[in-house]
């Protein structure tokens, strides 16, 4: 069994903050795959389903992000699921928007999110960073994070959250370089070689 962990704040005010990333890619798992609906359990929201052949559940965590890692060892004592099956999805500052990375272990760099997870279940769990982009100071990253993505920003979100669900059975099977291939190739297509020939002829 496989836990999927999507990190946000609970509440309409949050809904669909930069923070919130991370529970918008778990709602469209959720919804792509056919899982059960959420219900209220272990300080958060869970739903459960197969990808593939794996049994998968997805939980919101209620405890708003700083102590979310209280919900997810809620749910790894009763399930008894091995911290390397955790795979968490969530916000990362240092890449830009649209980008996405797959990181097994390590620190939390700060994250509230992770530092909680790091508290109450260790290290070693998956990680998909989700890039909203740094508003440029320290000072200004409280407000980018809790602001609301532009409506623009549904241009690369959608084929991103889409691709993500699509895909997530490629991190369990270990194969991150082909999951961020195929996101990234999702977010922005390749150009055909038709439209390279007539970019070159001077056609647009």
């Amino acid at each position: 069994m496989y836990l999927v962990v999507g990190l946000g704040n609970p509440g309409e005010k949050y809904a669909r903050n930069r923070h919130n990333i991370g529970f918008m890619a778990a709602d469209e798992i959720v919804r792509r795959h056919s899982f059960s609906p959420y219900r209220a359990k272990f300080q958060g929201e869970i739903a459960e389903g197969k990808i593939g052949t794996h049994r998968v559940l997805v939980l919101k965590p209620q405890t708003f992000m700083n102590e979310s890692g209280r919900s997810v060892k809620e749910v790894v004592t009763f399930y008894k699921i091995a911290p390397e099956d955790i795979l968490v999805l969530h916000d990362e500052l240092d890449l830009a928007p649209g980008k996405l990375r797959v990181k097994r272990g390590g620190g939390h760099a700060g994250h509230n999110g992770l530092r909680s997870l790091h508290a109450h279940v260790g290290d070693v769990y998956t990680r998909v960073r989700l890039g909203i982009g740094h508003p440029g100071s320290k000072e200004q990253v409280t407000g980018h994070v809790l602001n609301d993505f532009a409506k623009a920003d549904q241009d690369w979100m959608t084929p991103q959250l889409d691709a993500v669900a699509d895909n997530i059975e490629l991190i369990f099977a270990e194969q991150d370089s082909e999951f961020m291939s195929r996101v990234a190739q999702a977010v922005k297509p390749p150009r055909s070689s038709n439209t390279t020939a007539k970019t070159e002829k001077g056609e647009s």
